[in-house]
């Protein structure tokens, strides 16, 4: 009975539920449908249509309707089952659409073309570009004459393009291919991978390894440790002074930290004064500022010279860094003529702007505007700024000169007293190099950090005059014989001293030395390294009027040391003057022309190497007292 009642409950419920499950299939179907036609309208129909025909993308949507299967279990009812409509695939295949594929890489030699630079049209003179035929007729030469193959296999296919003349005068491209053998002795003889000579083709992004590629170079440019990517075990480089390009930074009133500013012009001409000034960044800025001169006067902050030379800057990065104040070292007034006057610094000056206005119409002046500002960064070898200097023009202006012009810079300059000194050879001279110079003080001796040395010679010609400069001068070279001059002309009523002092200062040049580096690489701490310049003044007859016609330097050095590798020595250092032959007063005006000169000569004094040999042992041989007793 129970049997039969079940059997009823099944047979009135079945179409109830064949119903339920075809009602869901169509919802689903519908549901897909409408799913599709918003994937047209947002690609757009024509789009969407190109997109099909392209290939580019191949998606099968596969949707199948749950079919209801009966089957009898082991009780012998049938129980309906339904299979899994399956998802959605995309073949893994094919490029996505804008990424394309990657051109195959050309191994022929005869189709490398360096210079072919733009698709589908003719290169000018480019012998080598397949798209030009009728222009190859107007070419005067090629570009690239020689293309070469791999380079590293010891056969090397070469092509050469030369340029003929036709019967008609038209240019005419001719094309041979040759090989040529590599010479190297590190070569490839023969290879069986083509594709090992050049760079991995790289992958190319499909719907199927997108997901994959993504995660990679995201993972690679923005991976941290909670991402999963691996990080980087080599720790940041960290200095406590400043680097190359850092901002230069500066301490508020309030205590907190801001950057040196030095106003640039932006996007146009007017100043912006939100430019950061970076550490050894040299800078030379050049910008307008409009302005009211009755409002803005006396309260816009960037024409007051304490918006300049008020920061206080940061000697360091790290947090125990000390303040360094901006010294004003030069103070310039212009007038609106343009007339510059040097102001005097005395204590703490303070010059705001002032605005002056006058009884006649349109007459406003603005005194002490900023017109130009000068920074000079002084900086240690560990990046640490030592001392910051400021010279400022501060000018007039009236209402002709609005919009004005403010110019800014800023310089770096390394401190003296840790610049490493020059050297010209360890420890002995290098042909070629300057000499080193100076003189000698209590501390010992003092020369100068420049790398051209401060032993220079008068670089002139004939042409040029004694008496007027510009004068040139040369830094002495060791090993390097030099002769130079001027032209020395005097009238009537040249006075004979003053004449002698300014010529033998031009011979001589401003500081000039008077001790020279025995070596190279002689400290100056030693001044018993440095050899001393003797002076030889050789006037030929007592004259009235004695003027310095020429100055000789004789450099005299020697080899030390072994055979194997001697350093050149410098002992001595002589410097011959001569002076005038004739009396000046006798000679009349069209002949007061001579010739002044100045040459240096470096003379060889080496003795004859000579070879040295240890000398012979000698027997010390001492006997005990007793060695003969008892027969003595």
């Amino acid at each position: 009975m129970d049997v039969f009642v079940w059997v009823l409950i099944t047979l009135y419920t079945w179409p109830f539920f064949e119903f339920s499950v075809a009602q869901k299939t169509d919802d689903f179907n519908s549901t897909f449908a409408r799913a599709n036609e918003s994937v047209i309208d947002l690609l757009g129909k024509q789009n969407f249509t190109d997109y099909e025909n392209s290939n580019a993308l191949d998606v099968e949507i596969v949707s199948t309707a749950s079919n209801v299967v009966s089957t009898r279990d082991g009780t012998g009812f049938s129980t309906p089952s339904t299979t899994e409509s399956t998802p959605p695939s995309m073949s893994p295949q094919v490029p996505l659409p804008l990424s394309g594929s990657l051109p195959p890489p050309v191994t022929d030699v005869s189709r490398i073309c360096p210079c072919d630079q733009l698709k589908d049209q003719c290169d000018p003179n480019c012998c080598c570009d397949p798209d030009c035929r009728q222009e190859l007729a107007l070419f005067t030469g090629c570009t690239v004459k020689t293309v070469r193959g791999e380079p590293k296999l010891c056969g090397q296919d070469v092509v050469t393009y030369t340029i003929s003349e036709t019967i008609d005068g038209y240019a005419q491209v001719q094309k041979s291919v040759q090989q040529e053998v590599n010479l190297d002795v590190f070569c490839i003889q023969s290879t069986n991978y083509e594709a090992g000579l050049s760079l991995a083709t790289p992958e190319v992004p499909s719907a199927g390894n997108f997901d994959g590629l993504y995660k990679h170079f995201v993972q690679f440019l923005f991976g941290s440790a909670n991402n999963g990517a691996t990080t980087s075990t080599v720790e940041p480089l960290t200095s406590p002074g400043y680097l190359y390009g850092d901002v230069i930074e500066t301490e508020e009133e309030s205590g907190g930290r801001e950057f040196f500013r030095l106003p640039a012009p932006s996007v146009t001409a007017h100043c912006s004064d939100l430019n950061p000034a970076a550490f050894l960044r040299e800078q030379s800025n050049r910008c307008m500022r409009s302005l009211v001169l009755e409002r803005d006067c006396t309260t816009l902050q960037a024409l007051n010279m304490h918006s300049y030379t008020d920061p206080r800057i940061l000697s360091k990065k790290s947090e125990d860094a000390r303040f360094v104040a901006v010294e004003v070292t030069s103070i310039v007034l212009q007038s609106l003529e343009g007339t510059q006057t040097q102001l005097n610094i005395t204590g703490d000056l303070s010059l705001d702007p002032l605005l002056l206005v006058s009884v006649a119409p349109d007459s406003v002046v603005c005194f002490n505007v900023v017109l130009q500002v000068g920074y000079t960064v002084t900086y240690s070898e560990a990046g640490d700024i030592v001392n910051v200097t400021a010279s400022l023009v501060l000018g007039e202006i009236d209402r002709n000169m609005v919009p004005m012009e403010q110019e800014f810079q800023i310089e770096f300059v390394q401190n003296v007293d840790q610049v490493a000194l020059p050297s010209s050879g360890n420890p002995g001279y290098v042909v070629g190099l300057p000499l080193l110079a100076g003189s000698k003080t209590a501390d010992g001796i003092v020369h100068s950090a420049d790398s051209r040395g401060a032993f220079t010679l008068l670089h002139g010609s004939k042409l040029s005059d004694c008496l007027r400069g510009p004068h040139h001068r040369s830094p002495v070279l060791f090993g390097v014989d030099m002769v130079s001059g001027c032209t020395l002309r005097l009238d009537e009523t040249a006075n004979c001293s003053v004449v002698s002092e300014v010529v033998l200062g031009v011979l001589r040049g401003q500081s000039f030395p008077r001790y020279v580096a025995s070596f190279g690489n002689s400290p100056p701490q030693h001044p018993m390294d440095w050899v001393p310049i003797r002076n030889q003044t050789k006037p030929t007859e007592a004259q009235s009027c004695s003027i310095p016609l020429s100055l000789h330097l004789e450099v005299q050095w020697t080899q030390y040391g072994s055979l194997v590798n001697p350093q050149a020595q410098i002992v001595s250092v002589i410097e011959v003057i001569h002076t005038n032959t004739s009396n000046l007063a006798l000679l009349s005006g069209g002949s007061r022309v001579m010739s002044v000169t100045s040459s240096v000569t470096f003379v060889p004094v080496s003795a004859a190497a000579r070879p040295g040999f240890k000398a012979s042992p000698t027997i010390d041989a001492k006997l005990p007292y007793d060695f003969f007793f008892p027969f003595v």
